[in-house]
């Protein structure tokens, strides 16, 4: 078969590691052609394509991004998008479509697949963790050890100067990273955008936690988390073309008003996209591989309008409709059971 393959949406580490699965069970075992689209559907659109074969993805297995570029946006932000999709895969001779992106690109491959019955098989990657249907995305295990590396040496330099260090990591709908990043790094609190934050009850935490003797403080914010109505005054959201909320800057409003109301030092860290480049861990390259196993499988397969997901320890396909217009939310039992325990 001759099959198309692009990376959507954010960057995120792992994607090589799918691309060089698929490639590699695709040629050798099947004797497959496959194909790569650059930046995404600009990519299909101006019918730019790089040949994809074993020799072209040795070393890629380390390497963060991914080589086929990615960039937001969709064939139906114009009139004829879908048409010209329709028409560099005719003209390109392919078989299949290999997509893989987070809820965005996911979703536009569904629909390219419902309504106009295009051959699709998705892959959700995601450092978010946010895509419904399956367990645990790639990318996301590599962004919380990033995240909870920084938390530790950030301990012991709050701890030198008596601060508040307020750090700012990704998660614009759901607080996965924060969660789990603040479990491991032993936070004392985590805001997350599920549950609106009442400023003063985290100052009177930290305020207690000083008294008792302990004299520096980590607090993760979630860059989509929110105040509770009437408890700490935002500035006005601005909107990216996309419609976007533009983030990043939560933890600076956080922490001086921290510092307002309890006199304590307080500093901020935005890791922001320092999570998500680099090399992927060790899990990330190992869930890479077997999604990316997964979807070439699937493409022979004729599993159109699925996506490789996993549950436990097995790789299964989903129906693409299953991740649509949802958010996967953190788990409260994680957040209520585990970790509100060890906050301050």
């Amino acid at each position: 078969m001759r099959v198309g393959m692009l990376t959507g949406g954010g960057d995120c580490p792992g994607l090589n590691a799918v691309i060089r699965a698929a490639v590699r069970k695709g040629e050798r075992a099947f004797g497959d052609e496959l194909v790569g689209f650059l930046d995404a559907w600009d990519g299909v659109r101006d019918r730019r394509t790089i040949p994809l074969t074993v020799e072209s993805m040795r070393g890629l297995l380390p390497r963060g991004g991914t080589v086929l570029g990615t960039r937001r946006g969709s064939p139906f932000d114009t009139p004829d998008g879908v048409d010209h999709v329709k028409q560099s895969m005719d003209d390109l001779g392919l078989d299949a479509l290999i997509v893989i992106g987070g809820n965005g690109s996911l979703s536009i491959a569904c629909q390219l697949h419902t309504e106009h019955g295009l051959p699709i098989v998705g892959v959700p990657k995601t450092i978010d963790n946010d895509i419904e249907g399956t367990d645990v995305t790639f990318g996301f295990n590599t962004a919380v050890q990033i995240a909870t590396d920084a938390i530790d040496r950030l301990h012991t330099t709050a701890e030198s100067h008596d601060r508040v260090m307020v750090v700012e990591v990704m998660g614009r709908h759901t607080g996965w990273i924060a969660t789990q990043a603040g479990i491991a790094g032993g936070a004392t609190a985590v805001l997350i955008p599920e549950i609106p934050f009442d400023l003063d009850q985290l100052c009177t935490r930290l305020t207690r936690r000083h008294d008792r003797g302990r004299y520096a403080s980590i607090v993760v914010v979630a860059e989509g988390a929110e105040p509770a109505e009437g408890t700490l005054e935002m500035e006005e959201k601005v909107y990216d073309r996309f419609g976007h909320v533009v983030l990043g800057g939560v933890a600076t409003r956080i922490a001086h008003a921290i510092g307002e109301r309890t006199g304590f030092e307080t500093r901020v860290v935005q890791l922001g996209h320092v999570q998500r480049g680099g090399t992927p861990t060790a899990f990330d390259r190992v869930l890479s591989t077997r999604f990316g196993v997964a979807a070439i499988n699937a493409v022979h397969e004729q599993a159109w309008g699925k996506m490789t997901v996993v549950r436990g320890p097995n790789i299964e396909l989903e129906d693409l409709t299953v991740a649509v217009g949802k958010t996967r939310t953190v788990d409260r039992e994680l957040f209520d059971g585990v970790a509100s325990h060890f906050f301050a």
